[in-house]
């Protein structure tokens, strides 16, 4: 298993936790750490099992409100992170 904790930036969450398979292509497990705790426990359950060139493709450029990113694109940007791990 591939884990990593990634520190987003311009957004309400302060750490996401990322667990990846071993090859780095599915994500097993995401708990974020602050931000709107209900929608960001969702988006966790929902990313489970999913392969993380499917997650990125989805929520990559999501933003929230008036800003850039969202923690929802924060997330593709720590999958993206964690996967270049297996690779390396």
């Amino acid at each position: 298993m591939i884990e990593t904790d990634y520190i987003p930036r311009g957004v309400c969450s302060r750490l996401i936790h990322v667990e990846l398979s071993d090859d780095g292509k599915t994500v097993e497990n995401v708990a974020f750490t602050g931000g709107c705790n209900g929608n960001l426990k969702a988006i966790s359950k929902l990313v489970a099992g999913m392969p993380v060139e499917q997650v990125v493709k989805i929520l990559a450029g999501n933003t929230c409100g008036p800003r850039p990113t969202s923690c929802a694109d924060q997330l593709t940007r720590a999958l993206t992170e964690a996967a270049a791990k297996a690779t390396a």
